[in-house]
């Protein structure tokens, strides 16, 4: 057999879902690559059956402080949406300056019709 078959194989094995046969066990008496990938899957098993049983106690204050970060957070991405008060005048300093530009240039161009249709007759 080659390690490719036998490492797909190993996790059944540990997990006691399947059953090795004889010559995937040959295979491992003499491969140390996956001797040393079954050892390796044996120990992931053991550290999550610890892990299962131990419980992290959180610190008193962690949740207000979860909820004060987030707080924090959610003001800081508000302001950055809204324009500022500098970047509001600009804006609208630009946008007048447009709206006379507009006018000015509006009036002129009916003053010179008129006197245009003066001219003509």
């Amino acid at each position: 057999m080659r390690c490719d078959e036998v490492i797909s194989l190993i996790p059944g094995m540990v997990d006691g879902e399947a059953s090795a046969n004889v010559a995937v066990e040959r295979h491992l008496q003499t491969c140390l690559r996956c001797q040393a990938e079954m050892a390796r899957y044996r120990r992931l098993l053991r550290t999550l059956a610890m892990l299962r049983t131990r419980y992290v106690e959180p610190n008193p204050g962690l949740l207000g402080e979860t909820l004060a970060a987030l707080t924090d957070a959610a003001e800081r991405s508000a302001t950055r949406t809204l324009p500022s008060g500098r970047r509001l005048a600009y804006a609208g300093a630009i946008g007048g300056t447009a709206v006379a530009a507009g006018a000015t240039a509006a009036l002129l161009i009916a003053r010179s019709r008129r006197r245009a249709l003066r001219l003509a007759s």
